[in-house]
């Protein structure tokens, strides 16, 4: 499981012409989910979106986690994090889980993310074609893979 944690001061998802989630500070958070990912891979992943401190101190350091900030989370299913791009020039994503797999990954990710954090989760629509904006907060974009935890 991958997770692209992208710092937004505002961030928004929508979809034919609806805005369905919406945040000011917080996370904006794109996941990828493989066939090989499991709940112990979900709730470590959970726990180090939640826990990273990446929000200023008074001081201007990045020492702050999402709840210190009263921040947000919008999460959005992105399924082409597991594109394979070694051979030739069309990606391969044979290694991103079939809907029925990842379907309730990412609903069980919300749960697990709204309850840490204690705030409803905003989402987009699995499958649906999104169109995701946000105003990078830094930038500061950080990639966890929950493969590689050593």
């Amino acid at each position: 499981m991958i997770a692209v944690i992208q710092r937004v001061s505002e961030a928004s998802v929508t979809i034919e012409g609806k805005v369905e989630g919406k945040i000011d500070t917080g996370f904006l958070v794109l996941l990828g989910i493989t066939h090989e990912d499991t709940r112990e891979d979900l709730e470590w992943l959970g726990k180090k979106i939640i826990g990273i401190r990446i929000f200023g101190d008074d001081e201007g350091k990045m020492n702050l986690d999402l709840k210190a900030v009263n921040g947000n989370i919008l999460l959005i299913s992105q399924f082409t994090l597991h594109a394979n791009t070694k051979k030739g020039n069309r990606p391969s994503f044979i290694e991103a889980a079939r809907p029925e797999a990842a379907i309730p990954l990412y609903e069980q990710m919300i749960e697990f993310l709204g309850k840490e954090l204690g705030n409803p989760i905003q989402t987009g629509i699995f499958g649906a074609d999104m169109k995701v904006a946000l105003l990078n907060d830094g930038p500061v974009t950080i990639v966890i893979d929950s493969k590689n935890r050593i």
